[in-house]
C-alpha cells in the first residue's frame, strides 16, 4: 500500500496519481472526496419549506429520483450538464461553487442528498428511496469498480465486508440510514418509497411524488406527469447518460482523491431488480442477513426488506 496522503484540499501531482486495486486503499482515497468545509456548509444550510430533498442511502436510486423531481417542477427541462448541476447534491454544493442558497432554474428547490435524518437539514421535505441491500452493494460495486479501484482487482466479498457492512463509503452503513427515515415515514413530510415499486409502476410513483412536491396549479398538470414519467424510463436516461454520470464531480475531486483520468462511470447501468442474483456468494448474503437482524429486525420488527417494502406501500 501506498504512504502517499490524501487531502481535500490538495491536489496529488498527476504523475503520483494511480486507481486503488484494495478497499483499504479506495477507503484512503475516500478522505479526500469533499473538504471539510462543505459538509460543515451542508449541516449548516437552512431549507425552505417548499425544498424537496431527495433523500437516499448511496446507489439507491438517487440519480432516478433527481430525474422524476426536476422534471415534473421543471416541465422536462434538459438543459443542464449532469443532473446535480440542476439538482445539487448539498453536501458536495460547495466544494462544486454552487451557492445552495440560491435560487434554482425551477421551483420547488430541489437537493440531492446522502445524510440520515439525524443529520439532514429540517424544514423541507423529503423524498426517500430505499432498495434492496444486497442490488445496493452490487450497484456500489460496479459504480466504483474502473474508477475508484482497478477493475478486476478487488473482489465482491472483500468489497461487501470492508467497505458496504463496515460503513467505510461516506454514507455511513446502509441499514441505519434507512432505519434512520423508516421511523419518520408517517411524518407529512417525509415521503418514502421502495425502488422495487417505483420500476414496478413508475407511472404511479412519479404522479405520488408530483403530489408531494405540490405543482403549481397553473400548468397543464396531467402533460407534465406524462412527460416527467417519460423522461424517467430506462431507455431515456440511458440515451443521456452523460447527463447522468456525475462527471462534473469527477472531474472536480479525481486530482484530490489522486485517481488518473479516463476512469469508468456509469449511474445508468441496468435498473434492474433483482441484480445480485448469481453475483453474491452465500458468505456475502449470510453477512448481508445478519447486519439486517441486528439492526432491522430487532429493533424495527422487520423480519426483511420484503417486510420493509410491504409496510411502504400506501
Amino acid at each position: 500500500m501506498s504512504d502517499q496522503l490524501y487531502d481535500p484540499t490538495t491536489p496529488v501531482p498527476p504523475a503520483q496519481r494511480t486507481r486503488p486495486t484494495s478497499v483499504r486503499e479506495l477507503v484512503r482515497r475516500l478522505d479526500a472526496f469533499r473538504t471539510e468545509a462543505s459538509i460543515t456548509s451542508a449541516l449548516a444550510f437552512q431549507p425552505r419549506p417548499s425544498d424537496v430533498f431527495v433523500a437516499t442511502f448511496a446507489k439507491s436510486g438517487t440519480t432516478w429520483m433527481q430525474q422524476i423531481v426536476h422534471g415534473l417542477r421543471s416541465g422536462g427541462d434538459m438543459d443542464f450538464a449532469e443532473i446535480s448541476s440542476a439538482v445539487p447534491w448539498l453536501e458536495s454544493a460547495l466544494d462544486m461553487g454552487i451557492d445552495a442558497e440560491a435560487d434554482q432554474v425551477a421551483k420547488p428547490r430541489a437537493f440531492k442528498t446522502h445524510l440520515a435524518w439525524d443529520q439532514v437539514p429540517k424544514g423541507a421535505r423529503y423524498v426517500c428511496v430505499v432498495r434492496d441491500p444486497r442490488d445496493v452493494l452490487v450497484s456500489f460495486y460496479h459504480f466504483f469498480e474502473g474508477w475508484m479501484f482497478e477493475a478486476g482487482s478487488v473482489d465482491m466479498a472483500e468489497f461487501a465486508r470492508e467497505l458496504f457492512l463496515a460503513g467505510a463509503s461516506k454514507s455511513g452503513r446502509y441499514w441505519e440510514h434507512v432505519a434512520s427515515y423508516w421511523r419518520e415515514r408517517e411524518r407529512p413530510e417525509v415521503l418514502m418509497m421502495a425502488f422495487e415499486d417505483i420500476k414496478a409502476d413508475l407511472d404511479t410513483a412519479v404522479r405520488r411524488v408530483a403530489d408531494f412536491i405540490d405543482l403549481p396549479s397553473d400548468i397543464d398538470r396531467e402533460a407534465r406527469i406524462a412527460l416527467a414519467t417519460e423522461q424517467a424510463r430506462f431507455g431515456f436516461m440511458k440515451a443521456h447518460e452523460s447527463q447522468f454520470d456525475d462527471h462534473l464531480l469527477r472531474d472536480l475531486r479525481e486530482p484530490y482523491l489522486g485517481l488518473p483520468p479516463g476512469g469508468t462511470c456509469s449511474k445508468v447501468r441496468s435498473g434492474r431488480v433483482g441484480d445480485h442474483a448469481g453475483r453474491l456468494t452465500p458468505e456475502v448474503v449470510a453477512m448481508l442477513d445478519e447486519a439486517w437482524r441486528e439492526s432491522m429486525a430487532e429493533p424495527l420488527g422487520l423480519a426483511s426488506y420484503a417486510e420493509l417494502r410491504a409496510s411502504l406501500r400506501p
